[in-house]
């Protein structure tokens, strides 16, 4: 039995599960300061017994070879927190942490889609846009844990901002990137004296989401199709890079793909059969999620199964 940790910026949830990603028990609440939110982990993982590892999952940024949460953007407060020698101390099982995009790719390789696959790649594809590498049927991490970083490649020299980057792959492929589009298209559109379906005029402009585009496009919306165009356009750009580079198997996503599949695919396929080496591209699949909505908890689990399976090499 393993216990997992997801840390979110609202949310926590502490799980405890097996080897086969069944899930038996889940403790969630709220995400409040440093040490409050550390007491209510302990109280969780102090209900559950015989357990043999513990894995953390947390957005970065994050030393994940030391155990160190590194000052999260949505986790104000928590610097430097040595959360692996924390829970190490206190529980006296062998502990691990990785980043969210890293732990997904374990859970979605370990019980999810990617079960029984060696090079898969996992695309976190919701507010931001981040990858876990497995390769060889191991996590693949970088020289200093920075492997997967998709986000940041540059795709266009000019498009919305994402990563810090104007043009960038998050830019066009993240909730935040498609917002952004839309908003843009709806100023087009106002100032040309047009009514646009997603939005209720220019003061309710701050009000676009991912989620109300892809509603209108659902619908039958031209221009909110066009805006998932632009973005399946993208993503087929992005995920050819990394099916030239790292030749996978599998490419699997999260967040925005499943809930859109219909949207992005068809224009996603055909930009990689134009894009991507045609032997490359023949043998990778590309999948939504197997684990949907609560990979988060899956995705603890898996990195505690995995740090314990990495003891007893």
């Amino acid at each position: 039995m393993y216990v997992g940790i997801d840390i979110g910026g609202t949310k926590c949830a502490v799980t405890l599960g097996d080897g086969l990603g069944v899930i038996k028990e889940k403790i969630r609440f709220d995400t409040m300061d440093l040490n409050q939110t550390l007491k209510k982990i302990f109280e969780a993982v102090e209900s559950f017994s015989g357990f043999s590892a513990i894995g953390v999952s947390c957005g970065g940024p994050l030393d994940a070879d030391k155990g160190i949460i590194l000052s999260p953007p949505n986790l104000p407060g928590w610097d430097n927190v040595p959360i692996k020698n924390i829970l190490e101390t206190k529980f006296d099982v062998c502990c691990a942490i990785e980043n969210d995009a890293n732990a997904c790719a374990l859970a979605e390789h370990k019980f999810g889609a990617g079960i029984g696959t060696q090079n898969m790649v996992f695309l976190t594809f919701g507010t931001g846009l981040g990858a876990g590498i497995i390769l060889n049927g191991e996590l693949y991490s970088g020289t200093n844990g920075m492997a997967g970083e998709v986000g940041h490649v540059r795709l266009e020299s000019y498009g919305p901002v994402g990563y810090g980057k104007s043009g960038s792959f998050e830019g066009f492929c993240s909730g935040g990137g498609i917002a952004k589009i839309g908003r843009y298209k709806a100023l087009e559109q106002f100032q040309m004296g047009n009514s646009v379906a997603y939005c209720n005029g220019a003061e309710d402009m701050d009000n676009i989401t991912a989620k109300r585009i892809a509603e209108c496009a659902k619908s039958g919306d031209k221009l909110s199709k066009e805006i998932y165009e632009i973005c399946a356009t993208h993503l087929g750009m992005g995920l050819s890079v990394i099916i030239d580079i790292l030749n996978p198997e599998l490419i699997v996503m999260g967040g925005i793909y499943g809930r859109c599949r219909e949207l992005l695919e068809p224009v996603m396929l055909d930009v990689i059969k134009k894009e991507a080496l045609f032997a490359s591209a023949g043998v990778c699949r590309v999948l939504p999620a197997k684990l949907g909505e609560e990979i988060g908890d899956y995705a603890a689990l898996a990195v505690a199964a995995n740090a314990y399976e990495k003891r007893l090499l």
